[in-house]
């Protein structure tokens, strides 16, 4: 089905509208992106719209055991599931999301490149990109290009700030441990949070890094005494999503050959969502 839009309004309302659908029902749809604008598969229930494109509902074809959140000629952008490790370790090469995209790519092939990582128990927005030209401006002139980098966390406990900024030095220790050291013998990071919900027991974070340090968010939140949860390794002592709290949620990059900005959203899962439900 196809519908064209006539005013200018965000996509879920407009769906609403159109169709007699549900809204949990049309929620699912973008989620598993049947929803496409302009041919355009789209995720975000908040898309803008404009006067005369076109959203249609289309049953999606299997392609990755993931959703593919966006893919042209040049990139294609992935929402990672928790548990999945992003590229090859010593122990495992094939069940990784590069090996995946890889194999999906090369079916048509394009090449692979990946230009950036989630911990492995991470989900959320991974970018690949599918040449040597836009790999090599991309790992070289990172921070130039990449603008937003967003996520979702839920830690332990009710936060006493509303906002903050965590500015100090990280290293790794032989065992893989980041831990927080002196300017001499760390690298810098940065991270910026604000609390969306709260209860009690937990409190839901949005954060940006203005840095990409190994484990960063994870260190720099416990460090605050709020771990996030189902992390054991630095020091969080519940695990009531049985996962680690958190997701990738929005990346927004400026395209180094076409000076376009591309921005991708992610979904917060629906199991953070309901540990902040009335019960």
């Amino acid at each position: 089905m196809e519908y064209k839009v006539e005013i200018s309004t965000t996509l879920l309302p407009f769906l609403l509208e159109q169709t007699s659908k549900k809204r949990s029902e049309l929620k699912n749809l973008l989620k598993f992106q049947c929803i496409y604008v302009d041919g355009h598969i789209q995720t975000h229930y908040a898309y803008p719209l404009k006067k005369g494109q076109i959203v249609s509902i289309e049953k999606k074809k299997d392609a990755l055991p993931f959703p593919i959140l966006y893919e042209d000629k040049e990139l294609i952008v992935i929402d990672k599931p928790c548990g999945l490790l992003s590229e090859a370790t010593t122990k495992e090469s094939q069940k990784t999301a590069y090996a995946i995209v890889k194999k999906y790519l090369t079916s048509k092939n394009e090449n692979i490149f990946l230009v950036h990582r989630l911990d492995q128990y991470t989900s959320g927005i991974l970018m690949f990109v599918k040449s040597k030209k836009l790999y090599d401006i991309l790992t070289h002139h990172w921070n130039q290009y990449v603008k937003t980098r967003g996520y979702i966390a839920i830690v332990e406990g009710k936060m006493s700030k509303p906002s903050g900024t965590i500015d100090n030095y990280l290293a790794e220790s032989k065992t893989q441990n980041v831990y927080i050291t002196s300017k001499q013998n760390g690298k810098r990071a940065i991270t910026h949070y604000r609390v969306i919900r709260s209860c009690p027991k937990w409190s839901m974070l949005e954060v940006y890094l203005d840095t990409g340090r190994k484990n960063q968010i994870r260190v720099h939140l416990s460090s605050l005494h709020h771990p996030i949860v189902g992390d054991d390794k630095y020091h969080s002592t519940s695990n009531p999503l049985k996962r680690l709290g958190l997701h990738a949620h929005e990346f927004m990059f400026i395209h180094p050959l076409t000076k376009k900005e591309m921005r991708f959203v992610s979904p917060t899962p629906q199991s953070f969502e309901k540990l902040f439900k009335k019960r």
